[in-house]
């Protein structure tokens, strides 16, 4: 080879390289958003406290995906803007406590087994009743404002304050204490023989929630792009009188929509009253802001987007709130900000739900 041909190589090489980054940048931003904001916080701790802070923001992460997803599933498949989301997640949190508290014995054991006969009625009851709202409130409320976005903000904000007062019925406006099982309290300690993060305490109900948010996430991308059911409703949303000239009732497929995005926000309610261990009927309110964060951050009505948006908004609240506590009210709101600024679509844009 020529000193010509090695001057080009050499030339090309970098470019090459750049080009590839680029490409990685545009094509993969949930990725590279979320190894960039991994390897910046590494730098600037130390690496114990890197894992911990990773893995706990990990299950924030995987929760706030619980309670995101029935809303983005609402707005991206359906376009409908349900404000009174939070209620849902609120409602959620007072049902699964209802059932901790009732059984408490069996929470209070320290076998899984036997906590299971408390978690599973816990979380499965907070899923048929946050369900059962979302039948009636789409129903009654939703129902006569399709395709209105403001009617549908005036109407859900509505219905919000209603199941709110309704939950101050119910359970009483006063903090309820929520025990957690016994055996998802304490933590892992990994082996000391383990280099750098030999030591280090991951707590097991942190670690739980993972996979709990994983599993999730991997049964609703299934579900939308492998069913047929995934097939009509996506297609539903491309155009509606196509599927309805083939027979099918789009209006039932849109209702299920509802309704499972509902008994989403109220399983991650469940969860998030377990994590939090008190729960208040405004609970669901203050969530709101992570929630919409989220869907925005991700790209309005993705999958994918949100479960990403998710984990991006767990990480940056730890991260940010061991280096700096006073940023950290801030560094969600900042992040959306700074995607957008970059993306004005979202890291994942709808059509690659």
């Amino acid at each position: 080879m020529s000193a010509h041909d090695e001057m080009i190589g050499q030339t090309e090489r970098p470019q090459g390289v750049l080009a590839r980054f680029a490409a990685f940048r545009e094509n993969k931003p949930h990725i590279f958003l979320l190894l960039l904001m991994m390897a910046v916080a590494l730098l600037m701790m130390d690496p114990r406290t890197w894992v911990l802070l990773t893995i706990s923001g990990l299950a924030m992460g995987a929760m706030v995906f619980l309670m995101a997803s029935g809303m983005t599933l609402t707005f991206g498949l359906m376009n409908v803007l349900n404000l009174a989301h939070g209620a849902f997640i609120s409602l959620g949190a007072f049902a699964g406590a209802s059932v901790l508290l009732w059984l408490s014995s069996q929470a209070s054991e320290p076998s899984l087994l036997i906590n299971l006969a408390a978690i599973l009625p816990a979380l499965g009851f907070a899923l048929v009743v946050a369900g059962l709202l979302g039948l009636v409130f789409e129903r009654l409320v939703i129902k006569p404002v399709y395709g209105d976005h403001l009617k549908q903000i005036l109407v859900t904000v509505g219905g919000s304050i209603i199941i709110m007062e309704l939950i101050h019925v119910v359970w009483g406006p006063n903090e309820i204490p929520v025990p957690r099982p016994e055996a998802l309290t304490g933590a892992f300690l990994l082996p000391d023989a383990l280099p750098v993060i030999g030591g280090v305490a991951l707590e097991k109900y942190r670690l739980i929630a993972v996979v709990l948010g994983l599993a999730i996430y991997g049964l609703m991308t299934w579900i939308i792009e492998r069913t047929r059911v995934g097939i009509l409703i996506r297609a539903g949303v491309e155009s509606r009188e196509m599927v309805e000239v083939q027979g099918y009732r789009i209006r039932l497929l849109f209702l299920g929509v509802f309704v499972a995005g509902s008994a989403l926000a109220g399983l991650g309610g469940a969860m998030w009253a377990m994590y939090r261990e008190i729960i208040t009927a405004h609970m669901g309110d203050e969530l709101m802001i992570s929630v919409i964060v989220v869907i925005i951050l991700g790209g309005l009505g993705s999958i994918k987007g949100c479960f990403y948006g998710a984990v991006l908004v767990g990480l940056i609240n730890l991260y940010v709130g061991y280096l700096e506590p006073r940023l950290a009210a801030v560094a969600t709101v900042g992040l959306m900000v700074g995607v957008l600024m970059w993306r004005p679509q979202g890291l994942i844009p709808v059509i690659k739900v």
